[in-house]
């Protein structure tokens, strides 16, 4: 009987272990947690937009064309890192729409003209509600919606050169 009292601790003590490495060694990519919005529709929202002061509406800024959806803020620093990529997009005439996610308006006019300015229309997102009907986990995340309006691909975290060819792919996927 005292036999069975170590053996089972101890099989229950490997496997875990087991589990533990195995989740340890797989490659996993963090930028591509799965979406429940994948493949469905853009939520509808009504904001404020933050480069004209007029009002933002998600059902005439979304149309019939790739439209690229990024979640920043001027004080999260991975979206510095990003902002780059997010010109090269946009010099690539890619429509970009960003999410300024709880953000002092002031300070985000002036991280666009200091770093420059990719997006066709800004809308704030002062309280976060917008982020979380897009279920974003944190900033940034961009998403990819197509001619139809659903969303097609979403990437968490900054984009980086390391990830920009295989993402600017998808975008090429999507538009065939």
């Amino acid at each position: 009987m005292k036999k069975y009292f170590l053996i089972i601790p101890s099989i229950i003590f490997f496997f875990t272990v087991a589990i533990f490495f195995y989740f340890l060694i797989e490659e996993r990519n963090p930028s591509e947690l799965p979406s429940a919005l994948v493949k469905k529709k853009v939520p509808i929202f009504e904001t404020s937009s933050l480069l004209n002061k007029k009002s933002f509406l998600s059902t005439k800024e979304f149309s019939n064309e790739i439209i690229l959806v990024n979640f920043f803020a001027s004080w999260c620093v991975p979206c510095r890192v990003e902002h780059a990529f997010m010109q090269s997009l946009s010099n690539e005439g890619i429509k970009i729409i960003g999410i300024n996610y709880k953000d002092d308006p002031q300070q985000a006019i002036q991280w666009l003209e200091e770093l420059g300015n990719p997006y066709s229309n800004v809308a704030i997102d002062s309280n976060g509600r917008i982020a979380i009907d897009w279920g974003v986990y944190g900033i940034p995340e961009t998403f990819i919606v197509n001619t139809k309006n659903i969303i097609q691909y979403r990437h968490v975290g900054p984009l980086t050169k390391k990830e920009y060819n295989k993402f600017y792919s998808k975008i090429l996927e999507i538009k065939e």
